[in-house]
């Protein structure tokens, strides 16, 4: 297993993945995977199924999630891993995320009703085994012959800021940390090319403040990073004294351009960047 590639961020249909997590283990077992963790977004609804059949069919697994944060100038995503999921206080803030999402959704509807898109809930609800988001009203405009992708979806409506966007309430990146940290889990800020902070020194400070919070990693490796990014946020990693990780952000069939394990090809995260996690949690 040691010298077998991980990937430490995928998605399954318990939140807006097209695999359920017993067929995201089977899938990683199959493609050589040395570990996997499952971080769906703003849910741990997965995570028992997803520890059941790593057991079963013996493949390291590590249980995670991954937060939406309140960041104002682009996209803060806080992953979680080695997280207790069952832990009331996470449990209790999860909930209020979850119920954001579920009056978030007939918001969008709305909107794109009013621009002449004609789409119900309960086709957006049809699509999806688990909690309910943007990307399942994504995948309702590409069935219905709207758009031709996911991608399309969310670059002409429902991206932050589009035409059909609507806020939600979002926890602060520090009580985002705060939730992981209260759960036994290790805070890794997610694909920081998203933050849409371009100076270096800039991006320092935040991420220096992020850890006087209790940040504890950045995502280095990760299928939308250049090159010039990637080396960036490994060098912020040793001089802010954090660890590295990294992952596909695999979802399946609504993302088919990004595998398991490798991303657009290219990627390999090796299993030393696990054992670099779990001296944290030891």
């Amino acid at each position: 297993m040691m010298n077998r590639p991980i990937d430490l961020h995928c998605h399954s249909t318990a939140s807006d993945g097209s695999l359920t997590p017993e067929e995201l283990v089977a899938y990683a077992k199959a493609k050589g995977a040395g570990a996997l963790a499952l971080t769906d977004h703003d849910t741990i609804d997965g995570l028992d199924e997803f520890l059941e059949a790593g057991r079963k069919m013996g493949l390291e697994t590590v249980p995670g999630l991954e937060i939406s944060a309140a960041y104002e100038r682009g996209t803060m995503h806080i992953l979680g891993y080695y997280i207790d999921h069952r832990h009331a206080f996470l449990l209790q803030e999860l909930s209020r995320l979850q119920q954001a999402r579920q009056e978030r959704n007939p918001k969008i509807i709305a909107k794109l009703k009013n621009m002449g898109l004609p789409l119900s809930l309960e086709e957006v609800y049809a699509l999806a085994k688990g909690q309910i988001g943007r990307p399942h009203i994504a995948l309702a405009l590409v069935q219905k012959g709207i758009v031709s992708s996911v991608e399309e979806a969310f670059k002409k409506y429902l991206t932050k800021g589009g035409p059909a966007y609507v806020e939600k309430f979002r926890f602060s990146p520090v009580e985002s940390i705060r939730m992981i940290s209260e759960a036994g889990g290790i805070p890794v800020l997610a694909h920081p090319f998203t933050l849409n902070v371009q100076d270096r020194k800039e991006l320092k400070k935040l991420i220096e403040e992020l850890k006087d919070n209790g940040l504890k990693g950045l995502e280095v490796f990760y299928p939308e990073h250049t090159w010039e990014q990637t080396r960036t946020y490994e060098a912020l990693c040793r001089e802010l004294g954090l660890i590295t990780t990294g992952g596909s952000d695999f979802h399946g069939k609504s993302q088919p351009s990004i595998e398991l394990l490798v991303g657009k090809g290219e990627m390999h995260v090796p299993y030393a960047i696990l054992s670099d996690l779990k001296n944290l949690k030891s």
